[in-house]
This record gives C-alpha cells, sequence and structure tokens, in this order.
C-alpha cells in the first residue's frame, strides 16, 4: 500500500518483475479490505495513508491475519531496492526466516 500514485506504480514494478502478483492499494481501509477478500503472502504499508496511519493499518491487518508479514515502509527513496530484496527473501524463506538474511548477502 502506497498512497501516491507514481511510487505504487513503481512497487508493483518490481515486485511484478520479481514474479509477484501484486494487489495495489492507496487507502488503509481499501488495503484492510483486499486482506480480508484474497489470499495475500505478503503486504508492503507506506507508514503515511490518507486515511490512518500505517502503524495503525498493520495493527489491524496483524489481529485479522496474524500470519502475513507486514513490513512497513517510509516511502520509495534510496533504500526501496534493499527493501524489496529483503521483503523477496523474506517471502521466500518463510518457513525459515532467519535465510532471508543469507540470500542479501548474494
Amino acid at each position: 500500500m502506497e498512497n501516491h500514485v507514481e511510487y505504487l506504480d513503481a512497487l508493483k514494478y518490481m515486485l511484478e518483475t520479481a514474479g509477484y502478483e501484486v494487489l495495489s492499494a492507496t487507502t488503509g481501509s481499501h488495503g484492510l479490505s483486499m486482506l480480508m477478500k484474497q489470499p495475500i503472502q505478503g503486504v508492503l504499508l507506506e507508514y503515511d495513508l490518507p486515511d490512518a496511519t500505517g502503524a495503525a493499518v498493520r495493527t489491524e491487518m496483524k489481529r485479522v491475519k496474524p500470519d502475513v508479514p507486514v513490513l512497513l515502509f517510509a516511502g520509495v527513496g534510496g533504500q526501496t531496492p534493499f527493501l524489496l530484496r529483503f521483503f523477496d527473501a523474506y517471502l521466500r524463506n518463510a518457513e525459515r526466516p532467519e535465510w532471508a538474511f543469507q540470500d542479501l548477502d548474494a
């Protein structure tokens, strides 16, 4: 979830390039609605949403589906490629999360 459409498009492109099917939302309420209706492997969640704080949305998401990883981030920037590599490595190694760090060493 990202409230800036231009950033959302970039994130979506990067995740699709990594092989993920991406559902996107620009508000917390839309993201929560999708989480309740769709099978979701993980959530990238912007801190600054127009209808709620990312922290409040994360809390509600974890209440609804506690096993879905929700990674908060502070918008697209210089750390975005690392963030996406970490998120990808974590999702690919969900059964052994500590292995995600080994994937980042490559």
